[in-house]
């Protein structure tokens, strides 16, 4: 089996991780309340319950990627991982008290962490150019785990038997399935993934970062032999005969792995840049107020549209199908125009629908159809700016960072929106009858974000790099800008010559 049936193997098998993870949510959301509530749980322990399990991935996310950028491992990480998945699965089965039930949402916690690791595996395992479409598509896998999660409930709601000394009922059956569905993912993966070289590195390609302010000038040789190469240039400008010191080319040799990626590493000039800044916002922001929204809406239709069990089934499957659409739309998106312009039309699509939302849904009038209409509309909005924002901010974000330590950098990236998934639900928890306050500060921070992009816009972009292969004759490298880099450059060149 080469390389390439490897690769695809292996994002098939992270595309069934996060299908679980969604397949879990969806699962298991439904019962606990009800399942707390026999445990003689204070309401107050709901909220500890789903807050638990996005702290411990938050702490743990940049562990784990530590560690993947280390020893440049990520198989043996999810293996890791994945037990604490199980692990925490079966305290729930097993919930004798409401402290273990708490516990097993903790532990279950670390698992995800996982995610930060598999984030730079991708990053390392695809081209720039490329990187949108596959985020994307493994983004619409969990959101179909959350999809089809709800139908593994018709069943498991009907358990009534005892397992030895252990009862499974429809309360403690989601938590025994998904410790199976972890058991059987866990023979997936050892036989489907492989910790497959980085894309730069296959047949001895090389890479040249170009740092540098003024770039429309530079030129690249095409070919230069083995013996002249060395670890610094300087830009050459058609116009002159000598070097110009307006930018250098570091180049950086794929073949070879630096045993330490973090020995130069600085974590305030990684990620105190103007542009990573704007994608860690970002993130934070999308999150915030995704979770609020969704804290927001079952209250939210039982007050105004008499909602019950069923209606929000139906609706929240409707939702899961638009944004499966939108994140599939976004992949073919993305293959036509560059990440910083997805992103802004996601931000413009998130802040019109957060005035319509304060405009027609805080003091609703009109009879029932027009009401109903105007939240349909709102939510459709909403869910309609998600993919285009979640997509482009992960895609620039790996980008913008080193990629020899992108496992800690999405560990920081999910941990930031760890945080936000953490606070989203408590600021919207007690602002339902208040819409206005809680849909004011959501636009707020959505205008706030619009503006951090469009004064960087020119910034969030990836460093121009030239990619270099060996050619047929070995006796020289041949080299090229990326695919993205030479569209953004056209781009350039048509607004100047406009």
């Amino acid at each position: 089996m080469d390389n390439h049936q490897k690769r695809n193997l292996t994002f098939l098998t992270i595309g069934l991780i996060f299908m679980l993870s969604g397949i879990e949510y969806a699962v298991i959301l439904p019962t606990i309340w009800r399942y707390l509530q026999l445990l003689e749980a204070p309401p107050y322990f709901l909220g500890l319950g789903l807050s638990a399990f996005s702290l411990s991935g938050l702490l743990t996310g940049p562990l784990f990627g530590f560690w993947s950028d280390r020893f440049k491992t990520t198989k043996s990480i999810i293996l890791f991982s994945n037990l604490f998945e199980i692990a925490g699965n079966f305290m729930y089965f097993i919930g004798y008290s409401k402290w273990l039930l708490l516990c097993s949402r903790l532990v279950a916690g670390v698992g995800a962490g996982a995610g930060s690791s598999i984030f730079g595996f991708l990053t390392r395992s695809t081209r720039p150019e490329e990187r949108a479409g596959i985020f994307a598509a493994i983004m619409a896998c969990r959101q179909a785990g959350l999809l089809v999660g709800p139908a593994f409930n018709l069943f498991l709601r009907l358990c009534d038997f005892k397992l030895g000394p252990f009862v499974v009922n429809k309360y403690t059956s989601p938590g025994f399935f998904m410790c199976l569905l972890w058991v059987l993912l866990q023979c997936v993966i050892l036989a489907m993934y492989w910790d497959v070289p980085p894309i730069s590195s296959e047949g001895g390609a090389m890479m040249v970062e170009m740092k540098g302010e003024e770039d429309d000038e530079e030129e690249v040789p095409l070919m230069r032999s083995d013996e002249e190469l060395v670890h610094t240039y300087k830009a050459v400008n058609s116009n002159q005969l000598e070097t110009s010191t307006s930018s250098e080319m570091q180049l950086v040799q794929g073949t070879s792995e630096v045993s330490n990626p973090f020995k130069n590493f600085s974590a305030s000039r990684e990620f105190l840049r103007e542009e990573v800044v704007v994608l860690l916002t970002a993130q934070f922001i999308t999150l915030f107020n995704q979770t609020a929204l969704e804290t927001m809406v079952t209250p939210l239709t039982q007050r105004y549209f008499s909602f019950g069990e069923l209606g929000n089934s139906l609706m929240y499957s409707l939702c899961g199908m638009e944004v499966i659409l939108g994140f599939f739309f976004v992949r073919w998106l993305s293959r036509k125009v560059a990440d910083r312009a997805v992103l802004a039309v996601g931000l413009v699509i998130c802040c019109t629908a957060c005035i319509w939302c304060l405009i027609f849904l805080c003091n609703p009038r009109g009879g029932y159809g027009w009401e109903l209409t105007a939240f349909i509309i709102g939510v459709f909005l909403q869910l309609l700016g998600l993919p285009f924002v979640a997509v482009s901010q992960v895609s620039l974000f790996s980008k913008v960072t080193s990629e020899k330590t992108q496992g800690l950098s999405q560990g920081v990236r999910r941990s930031v929106g760890g945080l936000a998934t953490i606070l989203g639900p408590l600021w919207a928890g007690g602002l339902t009858s208040n819409l206005y306050i809680m849909l004011g500060m959501m636009l707020v921070l959505l205008i706030m974000i619009s503006v951090m992009a469009a004064l960087s816009y020119d910034r969030l972009t990836e460093p121009r790099t030239v990619q270099c292969a060996q050619s047929s004759d070995s006796r020289g490298l041949s080299c090229s800008l990326s695919e993205e880099q030479e569209r953004l450059k056209t781009d350039r060149g048509n607004a100047l010559r406009f």
